[in-house]
């Protein structure tokens, strides 16, 4: 995005190198979330009790599931709006998109021209984005009254159009199989957060936490914030209404997300800023966990 970058006025920024880790859900039946993330999503099984499992790639968790009987899910509360699972190439995406359809998943394919995606939502309306980049077809922008893309030809895009699946589909050989597991290289993109006040938000994960500003529209009531230049690793928005309570204590869906720091100097730093702003954090075996101003949770900790 061709925005430009804010500096705290401390000099600190989170390490440009940090990105986001594992996504952990309330849910509330286990088997049928385990079977959708397998058969549907392709990731692999890595651990399980009767309380818990972990699912991803062959060397890397992406999501743990956590089996909380008699939670509810709630509406118009800080959350989830959507975590972003990233593709190292857009013939991943292809053949993920694929098997979407030759489920018969429901699934909104869309192009924001400088990443490639679709939409969906797991068995438990936890929301779903799967996207490949494409920062040579262009790039986004946002300002205080638009959010937009500018092609690579310079012609103006809203960024939401319908994705070109034929093109998209001759990344795949002919046969290619569509339910192989996710590559190694498969990640968390980014996180994308319902929240009360954009301000707000953006004191804690600017001000505090130290991500750089990519974009910020009070009138759509969204912003993005990053490390190292990305588009965005966070998202937040306002569009359960502004002014919107905290997810209750029961509340099925995102338990917390983790942001993953390249070395302990790192965590160190972040966490002192933490601590200087008098914010509780509490030791969860090799992480930090933290609560935002909406008591939606991160986890800081060492990649």
């Amino acid at each position: 995005m061709n925005q430009k970058r804010s500096k705290l006025e401390s000099g600190y920024t989170i390490h440009p190198s940090s990105k986001i880790g594992a996504i952990a859900l309330n849910v509330s039946n286990l088997g049928n979330q385990i079977d959708f993330y397998q058969k549907v999503l392709a990731f692999q099984l890595r651990r399980k009790n009767e309380e818990q499992a972990a699912l991803g790639t062959s060397g890397r968790d992406l999501l743990i599931l956590r089996y909380r009987p008699g939670y509810k899910r709630y509406s118009r509360s800080a959350g989830l709006y959507h975590f972003a699972v990233l593709y190292p190439n857009q013939g991943e995406l292809a053949r993920a998109i694929g098997r979407l359809f030759r489920l018969n998943y429901p699934n909104s394919p869309t192009d924001h021209i400088m990443t490639k995606t679709t939409y969906l939502d797991d068995p438990e309306g936890n929301g779903i984005e799967l996207y490949a980049e494409s920062p040579e077809d262009g790039e986004w922008f946002m300002n205080e009254d638009t959010f937009g893309a500018r092609r690579a030809d310079g012609s103006l895009s809203d960024g939401r159009e319908p994705l070109d699946l034929e093109a998209l589909f001759r990344q795949l050989e002919k046969g290619e199989r569509l339910d192989d597991p996710v590559p190694p290289d498969t990640r968390i993109g980014h996180v994308h957060l319902y929240v009360g006040d954009i301000d707000e938000a953006i004191r804690f994960y600017n001000g505090i936490i130290g991500f750089d500003v990519m974009g910020i529209s009070r009138k759509i009531g969204m912003a993005f914030v990053s490390a190292g230049g990305y588009h965005h690793h966070i998202g937040l928005n306002t569009w359960q209404g502004k002014g919107i309570p905290p997810a209750p204590p029961d509340a099925l869906g995102l338990e917390h997300f983790s942001v993953e720091l390249p070395d302990r100097i790192a965590l160190d730093q972040v966490a002192a800023q933490v601590e200087d702003a008098g914010i509780l954090m509490v030791e969860i075996g090799d992480g930090l966990l933290v609560s935002d101003p909406n008591q939606i949770k991160l986890l800081l900790k060492v990649k």
